[in-house]
């Protein structure tokens, strides 16, 4: 018999048995503390949090209640061992050669892309897709418009069946990146430094 622990991870409530808990714990303390210098760090552990918790229900499915220590190991693995992307210590459960072979892996998916729309995001979320200039999306679209009246027809419909990317992790897949903490890290500081550039652009 073992002892469980419920607890809250970005919204979701999970079971964890003792030791899974306490590895989660010391994992997530560890990435407070390597990112604690870092301006935006609530916002990135947060994400990251989101991320853990995208990973262990998938884990779950229906099938299991409880997470174990396995499920913990895979979300290490895929996201990346702190000690590992610092380059610090050589000693880590994880090697620089798994690390790099998991942040290599492409997990693109088709969203709606809410930071860059016109109007539904969904010619700037196809884009980013297919690594394309939304522009040309969007000439293609209105020539579809003009010449039969089809392209607005097949807007509405990716529209509706195209989920918006919310989170960091969908913002990632979107454009074909892995979701590994580096990632997670350099898109949110991407963001912050377009916050800042933008904020001093009205204040001219």
């Amino acid at each position: 018999m073992k002892k469980t622990l419920t607890i809250n991870l970005a919204g979701i409530v999970y079971h964890v048995d003792e030791d899974a808990y306490r590895k989660l714990k010391q994992y997530l303390e560890a990435l407070e503390k390597k990112f604690r210098q870092e301006p935006d760090v609530k916002d990135l552990i947060a994400d990251i949090e989101t991320r853990i918790a995208e990973l262990l229900t998938e884990r779950l499915g229906n099938k299991r209640q409880v997470v174990i220590m396995d499920d913990i190991n895979f979300v290490i693995q895929t996201l990346g061992d702190p000690d590992v992307i610092s380059d610090e210590d050589n000693s880590s459960n994880y090697s620089s050669e798994t690390h790099w072979k998991t942040s290599q892996k492409k997990y693109r998916r088709m969203y709606r892309d809410p930071d860059s729309r016109i109007i539904g995001g969904v010619c700037s979320g196809l884009a980013a897709y297919w690594n394309m200039d939304p522009t040309i999306i969007r000439v293609i679209f209105v020539v579809l418009v003009l010449v039969g009246g089809s392209g607005l027809l097949i807007y509405l419909i990716l529209w509706m069946v195209m989920p918006e990317a919310q989170t960091t992790a969908q913002k990632l897949e979107m454009r074909g990146e892995a979701v590994t903490i580096d990632n997670i890290k350099d898109f949110i500081r991407e963001e912050f430094e377009q916050v800042k550039k933008n904020f001093k652009g009205d204040r001219k």
